[in-house]
């Protein structure tokens, strides 16, 4: 079920951060869904698959602690 969800409405990226002298780079998965219902779904499934995951927005969830997103990686495999 992740893996549909995410190739219907997320995506993978490197998000860069830049604090004063430093610049820090990391992958994410995001996941961007309008419905309450199904972004309780992807959240739910994360939960089950032990894959920490935050609300960016009212419309976005994020997965980036790099143990997640590894596991994200082995399920979800690259878009199609």
């Amino acid at each position: 079920m992740l893996r549909g969800l995410i190739h219907s409405d997320g995506y993978r990226s490197i998000n860069t951060i830049r604090r004063a002298e430093r610049t820090y780079r990391y992958d994410r998965y995001i996941f961007t869904n309008r419905s309450d219902d199904i972004r309780s779904l992807f959240g739910e499934a994360c939960d089950l698959l032990e894959i920490d995951w935050r609300q960016m927005n009212a419309t976005s969830l994020s997965v980036a602690r790099a143990s997640s997103v590894a596991r994200l990686d082995e399920l979800v495999g690259p878009k199609r």
